[in-house]
């Protein structure tokens, strides 16, 4: 039995989560990479976010990221690792975080106790992921952790963060939803991106979407104006109940007081990241 109050766990995730993820919508990423040699927005998110995999070629990150089309990712791997090695990459996004997160907080926030905290709460949450089958969590748990705690916090948000999206690939396998139905689905309760930034970033065509939605009408899943429906409904709050299931260990380790505070804490920061512009506007929604 667990020792949470319910769903504890996905709303400390969906704290820490977003700010983890200031630095792929950072202009310090691409600024970063750029002096490396790679332009494209999406060929530096790919490699980015892969490096941990090591020279993996397109693949092993079209598996792992799901719901891109594998024809973008073959765009820019394995060309990538030809420009940056994976090492370096790593490197080159750990400067961004780096440079993301004192902008966004503020040196006073980086120096706090509270940032010290909040990294010791979230690294002792990661303790109890586990690496079988969850191929990006184990990639990443195989790095060193940093020493300053503002990115040894943003280090263990990436472990919690790629934990839980490697169980959620799992539960969406299991769903048969496949990539762009997994999109529109999410997309349509409100809580996922505006389709045009997962059009431009994901690879995937306008035909696409539109095909995805009608096979979700098809299965009573969608309704006729692209809202779900009541077993559409249904379908997403099973899937996060699922995902909960295969990602409570970490919180459960860490308690139900740590993870209160762990939530408090992140919350907190998640707040002054996103009223400092941490994210484009037009992010979210519909369309």
């Amino acid at each position: 039995m667990s020792n949470l109050p319910p769903h504890a766990g996905r709303r400390c995730h969906n704290a820490i989560n977003p700010l983890h993820s200031t630095v792929y919508f950072s202009p310090d990423l691409g600024k970063e990479f750029g002096e490396l040699g790679i332009d494209d927005p999406n060929a530096t998110y790919i490699a980015s976010r892969a490096a941990a995999l090591g020279a993996v070629g397109p693949g092993t990150v079209t598996a792992t990221f799901y719901n891109f089309n594998h024809d973008l990712v073959a765009r820019h791997l394995p060309a990538v690792w030809s420009v940056v090695s994976p090492q370096a990459a790593l490197e080159a996004r750990l400067r961004a975080a780096d440079s993301t997160l004192r902008r966004l907080l503020g040196e006073e926030i980086i120096a706090s106790p509270d940032m010290a905290e909040v990294a010791a709460l979230a690294l002792r949450a990661a303790e109890a992921c586990t690496r079988h089958a969850r191929p990006l969590y184990a990639a990443h748990a195989d790095l060193t952790v940093p020493e300053q705690p503002h990115l040894a916090y943003w280090h263990a948000g990436t472990l919690l963060r790629e934990h839980r999206g490697d169980g959620h690939l799992a539960a969406l396998v299991a769903a048969g939803l496949d990539p762009v139905e997994a999109l529109v689905s999410h997309t349509a309760t409100g809580k996922g991106m505006n389709p045009n930034w997962i059009l431009a970033t994901r690879g995937w065509h306008r035909s696409d979407w539109d095909a995805a939605v009608e096979r979700l009408r098809g299965r009573g899943l969608l309704d006729g104006e692209g809202e779900l429906t009541e077993a559409g409904v249904a379908l997403r709050a099973d899937l996060e109940e699922a995902t909960d299931r295969m990602d409570r260990a970490p919180y459960e380790h860490l308690g139900a007081e740590g993870v209160e505070r762990l939530t408090e804490l992140a919350r907190g920061f998640l707040f002054t990241a996103a009223s400092a512009g941490a994210f484009p506007e037009d992010l979210m929604g519909k369309g």
